[in-house]
């Protein structure tokens, strides 16, 4: 039994990560053609990570993914590692490979996090503050912001218990020191991730399931999970029946 979410929360549970993919992909081309509608332009902000990159690249194998006008379309991303440019470890990089060098994008509108070899040096705190700078002369919220959950409940690169992510006086912080490599990183701070219109929370697979079940649990922010302090103007939570075993009710 699924249990019921709190306002503005929802929960949507696919059979496996592939189904999640495609579904992931299909509600992500209705969101930003629905935007572009609307305001004549969209945003997204990518993740990283497995079921990030396996969203891109379902959409990619797409014919609905012509239904989105590329060219209207910003890119930014929730949080990148500090690696040189066109590294195979750095989310642009394979956000590129999945999706992004296959659509029409208006290479204006596509945001990269700063590279490690990039006009700030090797110097993420002025890499951070770049890439603040840049978020702040975009106009509006995030139309749709994607973030993974790791299997620790940190999202983006906010890990439990680190100095970054309690951060409430900036848009992008330098992450350092990281529990899990590369250990140093950018990251958009959870104040921003939460100005969202949407922020969609992608999870599958058993070790996702003990981070699902903290982060959507009774304990929900009293647990510490960075996971469970996300709250866009919407949240929907998309996973996989292995990620879903341990939801309270489930």
């Amino acid at each position: 039994m699924t249990p019921t979410p709190p306002p503005g929360l929802s929960v949507v549970i696919h059979r496996d990560k592939e189904l999640l993919a495609h579904a992931a992909a299909a509600r992500l081309v209705t969101a930003l053609a629905d935007a572009q509608a609307a305001g004549g332009a969209a945003s997204v902000v990518l993740t990283g990570g497995r079921n990030g990159n396996g969203l891109l690249a379902a959409l990619a194998a797409s014919p609905a993914r012509d239904a989105v006008d590329w060219g209207r379309l910003d890119v930014w991303w929730g949080d990148e590692r500090f690696l040189p440019h066109g590294h195979q470890d750095r989310n642009d990089t394979q956000a590129r490979a999945a999706l992004l060098d296959a659509v029409p994008l208006d290479p204006e509108r596509v945001h990269p996090m700063p590279a490690s070899d990039g006009r700030f040096g090797d110097d993420p705190e002025a890499a951070a503050a770049g890439y603040a700078e840049e978020l702040a002369a975009a106009a509006g919220p995030f139309d749709v912001l994607l973030l993974g959950v790791g299997p620790d409940t940190h999202v983006a690169s906010l890990f439990p218990g680190h100095a970054a992510t309690g951060v409430a006086d900036r848009t992008v912080v330098a992450v350092r020191e990281a529990p899990k490599p590369p250990p140093t990183r950018l990251s958009l701070t959870l104040p921003v991730i939460n100005s969202a219109r949407e922020v969609w929370l992608l999870a599958a697979g058993e070790d996702k399931a003990e981070a699902v079940g903290t982060a959507l649990g009774p304990e929900g922010r009293a647990s510490g999970a960075p996971a469970a302090a996300v709250a866009g103007e919407r949240t929907l939570w998309l996973l996989d029946e292995a990620a879903a075993a341990r939801l309270p009710g489930a």
